[in-house]
């Protein structure tokens, strides 16, 4: 894990007793473990974990005014400089608006604003300390410091209404350790905090205004090979050495086993659109895309295009052979992994502690044996789907909009599918009523639900639509959750509720795909620490803050087609240049991860038992262990039943095992070496309002 971690205090002096921040126990210095410091004085600011030097600038304009980038960002030193003079005056968006994926910290005097990413995936966290305010990108090491407990409150409502933000408001797992929402700024003025967003707000009084499909694509064009292009342009780093032969592998196995990853640059090459445009984007590009002269191959211009087949569970023929055909360019070198039985989903649940939980835990292993025959930087399309795609709700917004006409294709997709003339007037009327909604009856509504237990959703592609079309929705893992839990998640929608006047300023459809797309940039952050390889970076170009802003301006209308993502990334592709892509590119594919994962509930299925005989989950009231114990049977033995749901709960189980088993701290210089949830599970009676 990498982090960056800083405090503000109060008045110069405060809590400091020299130009690196605050004494700590018995007279030790208090900092974090294995730190670099940026800048000292009351408001210290350190880079943690194993940052490239490339990764991490400092820009100083003075003594009081300067700017720290931690990342990859496209911006030259005099960019940040000018960046530094503007954010002097209070403007923040510029600071966000570099290509690459970074977070930017400005000082200016006694103020320090910290900048969150668009997407959610690079976060920022806050908590009250010494008087003033301490921050970082990681909410583990503010919990060591403050020693904060378990958040029950926000852990009920990750499993009752993970989708809603009204429910999961600014909470993290840790008891008073708060984060910023996405597109937000912190600013810190002498310890005292203020959030702000850098974005501007739409206006819900008239409708949103046209925008030309082909401009917007060319954006989406420009700022997809402008990301592509910074990662080419960063310094290339060598994983660490090998340390000798061993008999009977070659050097590629040696790094396999020992978990290093190829030098150079490489890329997913799934079969599906997403990661194969970044391949491509990244094999056409000029410069040397692929590995170092003198290593690997050799060739020095290839790229490594991995892909990932699956031998305990077929359906994903097509997408393979696409794969294939598209590593037949000279300009890619084409690597299969295997997987069996071993690389299912709840098959080795071994790992390390992340910073948060995810659902993403139960298949980190399945994700790090394709990571392991990756490259020292390695492109993946995570995120496009997020970014790319109609969440179902928008069809309200174009009713909202009076683009009627814009429902046909669509809807007709969907009467297809489940072959019934009732389905346009059924899909039709869903998105009318959520278009009349008000946010606050939305919420109301479930909250309703959750206090009476009501679950039960139409079935297929059509049934998941209409339910997609409300302002919110129960999670997966609703279902098997207490009452107590569903009662205290339930009334706090009921108090937000009372207390919405007009709801967030913006549309339900565009409401919906934000918070998806923050929860998605959450799981895929703790994957990227579950599955790490060490030396390796994951580069995923579709959460760039650019790349994000250029989706987002892509005309309702154009995005709500059938077979859209496909299509625009063929366009993206013609515009940079790459043609003759092989028939079906972009098709969506009959193969479902639920299949998979059904496959390793089967397998691993009395692990999974013994994980529930005494869970955690039930000492903190969440959920009992005998429903869970009845579900994982009832899943195991192929009865339908929300999968995903399972995986939310069995990954929030491992995640508070692994974090009360864990020794050590973050910091040194804190009494006992002071760590997050000191004492353990200890619920109290009003646990689950605790964070209100």
């Amino acid at each position: 894990m990498r982090w960056l971690v800083g405090w503000s205090s109060t008045a110069a002096g405060a809590v400091g007793t020299g130009s690196v921040g605050a004494m700590g126990y018995d007279g030790e210095s208090l900092h974090p473990v294995g730190s670099q410091l940026l800048w000292g004085g009351p408001d210290p600011l350190w880079a943690v974990g194993d940052w490239r030097p490339d990764e991490v600038r400092v820009v100083n304009a003075d003594a009081q005014t300067r700017i720290a980038v931690l990342g990859i960002c496209g911006a030259s030193d005099e960019d940040l400089r000018r960046g530094l003079f503007t954010a002097r005056g209070g403007a923040l968006r510029h600071l966000t608006t570099w290509p690459g994926s970074y977070t930017a910290v400005v000082q200016v005097g006694r103020r320090v604003t910290v900048c969150g990413d668009l997407a959610g995936a690079r976060p920022v966290f806050h908590t009250p300390w010494a008087g003033g305010t301490a921050y970082a990108t990681a909410a583990l090491p503010l919990a060591d410091l403050v020693e904060a407990n378990l958040d029950f409150g926000h852990l009920a409502a990750l499993l009752a209404a993970p989708d809603v933000p009204a429910a999961l408001r600014d909470t993290t797992p840790y008891e008073g350790v708060r984060r910023i929402p996405p597109g937000h700024a912190l600013v810190l003025r002498a310890g005292a905090r203020e959030i702000t967003g850098y974005e501007p707000v739409a206006s819900l009084a008239v409708a949103a205004p046209s925008a030309d499909p082909g401009r917007a694509v060319d954006s989406v064009r420009d700022a997809l090979v402008e990301a592509v292009r910074t990662r080419l342009s960063a310094p290339r780093h060598l994983p660490d050495l090998d340390p000798g032969p061993v008999p009977g592998m070659g050097p590629a196995e040696r790094r396999a086993a020992r978990g290093m990853p190829v030098p150079g640059i490489g890329a997913d090459l799934s079969g599906g659109p997403a990661s194969g445009t970044l391949a491509l984007l990244a094999a056409g590009l000029p410069g040397r895309p692929g590995t170092l002269l003198g290593h690997g191959t050799g060739a020095g211009e290839r790229l490594l295009a991995v892909t990932f087949n699956d031998l305990a569970v077929g359906g994903r023929e097509a997408e393979r052979e696409r794969a294939g055909a598209l590593a037949a360019s000279p300009r890619l070198h084409h690597v299969v992994v295997t997987g069996g039985e071993e690389t299912l989903p709840y098959a080795d649940l071994d790992g390390p502690l992340t910073d948060e939980p995810g659902p993403s835990l139960i298949s980190a292993a399945r994700h790090r044996a394709r990571l392991a025959a990756g490259s020292a930087d390695h492109f993946t399309g995570h995120g496009a789907r997020q970014v790319l795609d109609a969440h179902p709700a928008r069809l309200a917004d174009l009713l909202m909009d009076r683009q009627r006409r814009h429902l046909v294709r669509p809807v007709a997709a969907l009467a297809r599918v489940d072959g019934s003339v009732l389905v346009p007037a059924r899909v039709y009327g869903a998105a009318r009523r959520l278009a009349r909604t008000p946010y606050r009856i939305g919420l109301e509504v479930l909250a309703e639900r959750l206090m009476r237990r009501r679950f039960d959703e139409p079935k297929g592609a059509v049934g998941a639509s209409l339910a997609a079309l409300a302002w919110a929705r129960p999670g997966p893992a609703a279902r098997w959750l207490t009452g107590e839990a569903l009662a205290e998640v339930s009334v706090l929608l009921q108090g937000v509720a009372e207390r919405s006047t007009t709801g967030p300023d913006r549309r339900p459809g565009d409401h919906r795909a934000r918070a998806a797309l923050a929860r998605y940039a959450a799981d895929l952050r703790v994957l990227e620490q579950a599955a790490e390889i060490r030396s390796q970076r994951l580069h995923t170009p579709f959460l760039d803050n650019q790349v994000v802003r250029a989706c987002r301006d892509l005309p309702e209308a154009l995005r709500v087609q059938p077979g859209a993502r496909a299509a625009i990334l063929r366009t993206v592709l013609e515009g940079a240049g790459v043609t003759g892509l092989p028939p079906g590119w972009g098709a969506p594919s009959h193969a479902s991860s639920a299949a998979a994962a059904r496959a390793g509930l089967r397998v691993s299925a009395d692990p999974l038992l013994d994980l529930f005989a005494t869970p955690l989950l039930a000492d903190a009231g969440l959920v009992e262990a005998r429903v869970i114990r009845e579900a994982l049977r009832a899943a195991a033995s192929g009865e339908s039943l929300p999968l995903d749901g399972l995986a939310d709960l069995i990954s929030l189980e491992l995640w508070l095992r692994r974090l009360l088993s864990r020794r050590g701290t973050c910091w040194t210089g804190t009494p006992a070496r002071a760590r997050a949830v000191p004492s353990g599970i200890q619920r109290r009676r009003d646990a689950l309002t605790s964070g209100a």
